[in-house]
């Protein structure tokens, strides 16, 4: 039994307590995890947390006490009433969106002209990480033919800083290539954000198709 089980069993029965009958009017019975039945005129200690009867002088049952389950109820309340402050966030949430969807937009074709805007503008970025990576590789050919030259072995080895130039340029090179790669996926992600900001006009505005 948990503190929170006992505590949640003394706080059922205080109702009792405060209703102005004697408490020695009732008795207390339980049947111990023993298996033995218990009363007392105060609950006995191994009815903590079980289930109880409130039995009056006549010997009749005027009140079942189920710790157990008040405290599962309660929780569930309370899950409950969690579950239903998250739900009424979320749409207070999906109402502050849509107001600034319908402060941003008047109708279907800005959403498609803001589209086509940013799609234009992230076409510019990928050509122009595309002339960089066509830039390096000019380099690397320069500098494959200046290598060559090198090829004679009369002419010694190629200079330091030839090395790191053509180092530079592989390193330049990858991460240029890693950054087109990205851009180009960024594409998809631009129409998908708009097609949300299609689907959720259409429906704040009634025009959603079913």
């Amino acid at each position: 039994m948990t503190i929170r089980t006992a505590v949640c069993a003394l706080a059922l029965l205080a109702p009792l307590a405060a209703s102005g009958q004697p408490k020695e009017q009732y008795t207390y019975r339980c049947t111990g995890s023993d298996g033995k039945k218990y009363y007392g005129q105060t609950v006995p200690q191994a009815c903590l947390g079980r289930p109880m009867e409130l039995i009056n002088k006549q010997g009749l049952v005027v009140k079942r006490i189920d710790p157990e389950g008040e405290e599962k109820a309660r929780l569930a309340k309370e899950a409950e009433a969690e579950k239903k402050r998250e739900l009424d966030a979320a749409r207070q949430d999906v109402l502050r969106r849509n107001r600034a969807l319908l402060a941003t937009y008047t109708s279907e074709k800005e959403i498609e002209e803001a589209r086509n805007r940013d799609l234009r503008y992230h076409q510019k970025g990928i050509e122009e990480v595309e002339r960089r990576i066509a830039d390096i590789k000019k380099r690397q050919v320069q500098f494959e033919k200046e290598l060559a030259l090198f090829n004679d072995a009369s002419k010694g080895s190629p200079p330091p800083r030839l090395k790191e130039e053509v180092s530079n340029a592989e390193i330049d090179l990858k991460a240029q290539q890693g950054l087109l790669e990205a851009k180009k996926k960024e594409a998809a992600s631009i129409n998908a954000r708009y097609d949300e900001d299609k689907r959720r006009y259409q429906e704040a505005t009634g025009k959603r198709r079913p």
